[in-house]
């Protein structure tokens, strides 16, 4: 059992809770005991893909920190909470609806390059304490702004795949299809031409360290009201969308009948973007004791170095020299 659980995660389950359900899954389906931990925080308010790792998986955990992800999600228009979804208190509210076509106008300016600045109810920390540790007991908390990239951004109604134009010069945005809409959305009516919006939903491909409800927060700015978030669902994780994953039910469903292995996706699917290295067994065997190879004929840049399919480790190739950067104890 070394390779990812993905779960479409409900409302109201913490990350850290989606690790113990699959943890209490390998215990009652008698698989004995694995490290298992997540790959990457989604909020208790937010639903859909969290990638779990398992066993060896655990050591790629924190690459999928630095996956690009798409969201789908709500923002209403006329309120802003302070913790920028429905869950907070309101602290600004604002008669303006913008219409669909002024909402559709602004999203490029929130497409490519941009800097946001993170919600104070989030997980970073100021002076080690966590951000909304400090704003729960009342203390002002003020954090730094970041530089993220919004590869593409858009209307849900507007499905099928990346427009070129949403690209905003990330080269790869065209090439990835639109989840289906949120099946845990609440049917909407397409808006009619110059109708005042009390809500919209977006989809947004973005990159690591992209905080949504920051993002929905300055675009009702941008149109001159103010807004949160209402719904937010995670529809893709670096390589592992929503077709791969499973509820809750369904893994104690799978745990039950000790088949979990049916939806353990391979260790190799978070390194879908790196080359395979083919090893001979020497050259496995020292790499598996913390040797370098050298000599070997590859271009400079990280490989998945395995040995008739089995993974060996996550290496780095530089003038000829292989060096472990993850070794893998299989």
């Amino acid at each position: 059992m070394h390779g990812w659980i993905i779960l479409d995660k409900p409302l109201g389950l913490g990350s850290t809770q989606g690790v113990s359900a699959v943890k209490r899954a390998l215990r009652s389906g008698g698989y004995g005991k694995f490290k298992v931990g997540h790959g990457g925080t989604l909020d208790p308010l937010a639903t859909g893909v969290l990638p779990i790792a398992v066993g060896e998986a655990t050591k790629l955990a924190g690459r999928m920190l630095d996956s690009d992800k798409i969201y789908d999600f709500t923002v209403m228009f006329g309120v802003q909470t302070d913790t920028l979804d429905a869950e907070g208190v309101a602290i600004a509210t604002s008669d303006v609806r913008p219409t669909l076509e002024a909402v559709e106008a602004v999203l490029a300016q929130f497409t490519g390059p941009i800097s946001q600045v993170p919600p104070a109810y989030s997980a970073l920390k100021v002076d080690g304490e966590r951000a909304y540790d400090l704003a729960r007991a009342g203390h002002e908390v003020v954090l730094a702004s970041r530089d993220v990239t919004i590869h593409a951004l858009q209307s849900s109604p507007a499905r099928g795949r990346w427009q070129p134009e949403a690209d905003g010069g990330g080269g790869h945005a065209t090439d990835v299809p639109l989840p289906s809409p949120s099946v845990t959305a609440p049917p909407r009516h397409l808006p009619l031409a110059g109708e005042d919006l009390k809500e919209v939903t977006l989809t947004a491909y973005v990159s690591k360290g992209t905080y949504i409800r920051s993002l929905a927060r300055d675009i009702a700015i941008a149109l001159g009201t103010v807004g949160h978030v209402t719904m937010l669902r995670r529809t893709k994780a670096g390589p592992f969308d929503l077709t791969s994953a499973i509820s809750l039910d369904k893994l104690d469903e799978l745990a039950k009948a000790s088949a979990l292995e049916d939806v353990l996706l391979p260790l190799r699917v978070a390194l879908d973007d790196i080359p395979a290295l083919s090893l001979t067994p020497d050259q496995a065997g020292a790499l598996r004791q913390g040797r370098i190879l050298a000599g070997i004929a590859a271009d400079d840049g990280q490989y998945f170095a395995e040995l008739d399919a089995v993974p060996v480790a996550l290496v780095e190739v530089e003038d000829g020299d292989v060096r472990v950067v993850r070794g893998f104890n299989l």
